[in-house]
């Protein structure tokens, strides 16, 4: 799988002339998304992936590289003086291919993460043992952006891994369950939305916040449509308090933290990528983790039978990584 192209997006006065191809129709941009938000949503795939292999990773760059402060300015003075300008502004720079995306992501996430919670709840060790084996086959994918020939090289990788595994152990104690740790989640997920290799939803694993929020989507979702069907609206005030804050997050990450990332690939794609993929070696540490945080909350232990549930379903995880791999190129949603 190849990797992004090299260097960054420049900025550009005229929003359009920042906006890679933009041959796709919307019906594909949402097949897209929905794709990536599908990605997104399992620990070890990443969504960045998906935008690589079906061809509108610069696209997207390019488009959330031109939400800045001045497009806001540009668009909300000519909202009060010529509207169909403001549209066309929003045009030039991408919005509606975005918003399209975003609405296919959202689509997907709903559906998966709490499918994804349900068996993290029943069957943990097979679940995070799927887990394990998408990540560990995430490193195989990425292995051609490592590079440790030398000690800055090496030093990353090293910084990358010994982060991921030491928060493995500690990020959800340290981090906890308050809305502001809900918010720095947010913001750290979304880094990693333009990232091959890197999905949101392995940042939440590494936080250790992966389930909490998983299990809130679910009960949000739960509690919409309790209140269509004529319960008390107040059963939406918790969980959707909590879905707005991850979403206030991980928009202000969109616009801070995905930009230092992708202006850390600009100056030197190869030790940022370097970094990455030793977070992902050390995120290894998360599933097992995980899966010994459940089985002692059920009073259980690790046994053979365990372990061999742990690993049979590693296997299948690598196996459907390296498998959509190995068919990315073939992949068409227009």
């Amino acid at each position: 799988m190849s990797d992004a192209p090299e260097g960054g997006e420049e900025s550009v006065t005229d929003y359009g002339e920042s906006v890679a191809d933009r041959d796709e129709s919307l019906p594909g941009t949402y097949l897209r998304g929905f794709a990536m938000g599908t990605a997104d949503g399992v620990p070890g795939v990443s969504g960045g992936t998906i935008a690589l292999i079906t061809g509108i990773y610069d696209r997207l760059v390019a488009a959330v590289s031109a939400l800045e402060p001045a497009l806001a300015v540009t668009v909300v003075r000519e909202l009060t003086t010529e509207p169909r300008a403001a549209v066309e502004t929003l045009t030039e720079a991408d919005v509606p291919f975005l918003l399209t995306l975003g609405v296919g992501i959202a689509t997907a996430v709903a559906i998966v993460v709490p499918l994804l919670n349900t068996a993290l709840t029943t069957v943990p060790a097979l679940t995070f043992g799927g887990f394990f084996g998408l990540i560990a086959a995430s490193v195989v994918v990425l292995r051609d952006a490592v590079a440790v020939g030398n000690r800055r090289h090496a030093g990353a990788f090293l910084a990358g891994g010994l982060a991921a595994a030491l928060a493995s152990g500690s990020a959800r104690a340290a981090l906890g369950t308050s809305l502001p740790a809900t918010a720095v989640a947010g913001a750290l997920a979304v880094s990693a939305m333009l990232l091959p290799g890197i999905s949101g939803s392995l940042i939440l694993v590494i936080l250790g916040q992966y389930e909490r929020m998983s299990g809130v989507l679910k009960r949000f979702e739960a509690a919409v449509f309790d209140t269509l069907t004529g319960s008390d609206p107040a059963v939406l005030v918790e969980p959707g308090t909590t879905v707005v804050v991850f979403v206030t997050g991980a928009t202000v990450g969109l616009f801070t933290v995905a930009h230092t990332v992708r202006a850390a690939l600009a100056r030197d794609r190869t030790t940022t990528m370097t970094f990455l993929v030793g977070l992902v070696v050390g995120a290894l540490r998360a599933p097992v983790v995980g899966t010994t945080d459940a089985l002692r909350e059920a009073g259980r232990s690790w046994t053979p039978s365990v372990v061999f549930a742990f690993v049979v379903a590693a296997a299948v995880g690598a196996a459907v990584v390296l498998l959509l791999d190995r068919a990315a190129a073939d992949v068409d949603l227009t």
